[in-house]
């Protein structure tokens, strides 16, 4: 049986960093919450049956919104953790009764809107003909420093090889819930894989899959999300 694809979107977090009253994952961004457009565009994807969007228990933001449009492609599951990998990993054991452990999970941040067709098209051929799955990332382009405590320079780190990561991240169900649960201080699922000794393939991605993280990033992504619709 061949395997299928499912999105997840940890949306749990509450965004007190971020500067603005409420959750940032329900920013207004060109009249829709930014949740809105990070999960449209893992749905644009035809491959990608169903999105499960990890709330916290005590999300209440989420009814007030109209999400009919996406039928059953879409499923909140309340049980966000307080960190990116509780509600990760709280999320996989929640629809594991709907996937099958060697179906893929694309795993893409809520405060992520701008994710382009071709990136995500790229990632889904390419992390899925790798057996252990892959992640949209794109090469460092500036000159890295690494500071001391009182923020001087120590040194000037060679960039070569090195990536920023991005997401969606790709990989099959029972492996990254394997790996999640044995890794308790891992910034994304791909540390969590490495963790297991894998080495998960780099897809190239673009910079316009910007993550928004304070509120003047905002304005870059409407201006992306405007020159998208053109």
């Amino acid at each position: 049986m061949s395997s299928r694809y499912f999105g997840l979107v940890p949306a749990a977090g509450s965004g007190s960093r971020f500067g603005i009253a409420g959750p940032k994952q329900y920013s207004p961004l060109r009249g829709k919450p930014m949740l809105r457009h990070a999960i449209e565009r893992l749905l644009a994807a035809p491959e990608v049956e169903t999105v499960f969007v990890v709330l916290a228990a005590g999300d209440t933001e989420f009814r007030r919104h109209d999400w009919t449009s996406f039928g059953e492609r879409i499923a909140p599951l309340y049980c966000g953790g307080a960190s990116r990998r509780e509600s990760v990993l709280n999320g996989l054991v929640a629809c594991a009764s709907a996937v099958d452990p060697n179906d893929w999970m694309l795993v893409h941040d809520a405060a992520r809107p701008c994710l382009g067709e071709s990136e995500l098209r790229r990632l889904i051929e390419r992390a899925g003909a790798d057996e252990i799955g892959g992640i949209l990332a794109v090469p460092v382009a500036d000159t890295l420093k690494r500071a001391d405590e009182d923020q001087r320079i120590v040194e000037t780190e060679p960039r070569d090889g090195l990536w920023q990561a991005q997401t969606p991240q790709m990989f099959r169900h029972g492996m990254l819930m394997r790996a999640l649960r044995d890794a308790a201080h891992v910034t994304d699922e791909a540390g969590a894989v490495e963790a297991l000794g894998y080495r998960a393939r780099l897809v190239e991605g673009d910079t316009r899959n910007l993550k928004v993280t304070f509120p003047s990033d905002l304005r870059i992504a409407e201006g992306i999300l405007a020159d998208q619709s053109r």
